[in-house]
């Protein structure tokens, strides 16, 4: 049986379609016979970029507040590295906030 992660990660509204294709593609969301299974809900995102930060939305000192939609799926733990680097080349972000962690499944 192969181990499972789950994955969350939030994106921008309007790079959502793009990360979702990238990590899909790459392994992530695969459920049995079942390819790109993703749960998603919206949210907002707030940071405040530090001295050094290249933030894509927003300036250095001053809190943004983005719509963002907040994506979950499991992963299988031999695509786990691909589904992040794809994540990361996908996602806009200079810093991708997301999160992953081993889970029991159904398998």
């Amino acid at each position: 049986m192969t181990q499972l992660h789950a994955l969350v990660v939030y994106v921008p509204e309007t790079h959502i379609e793009e990360v979702l294709l990238a990590i899909g593609n790459a392994g992530a969301g695969r459920i049995g016979n079942y390819s790109h299974c993703f749960y998603t809900s919206p949210g907002t995102g707030r940071f405040t970029p530090q001295p050094g930060a290249q933030p894509f939305v927003g300036a250095v000192g001053i809190e943004e507040q983005v719509p963002e939609t907040r994506v979950e799926c499991v992963v299988e733990e031999p695509a786990l590295d691909g589904v992040v680097l794809a994540l990361r080349a996908a996602h806009p972000y200079e810093e991708p906030a997301f999160m992953t962690w081993p889970v029991n499944g159904w398998r």
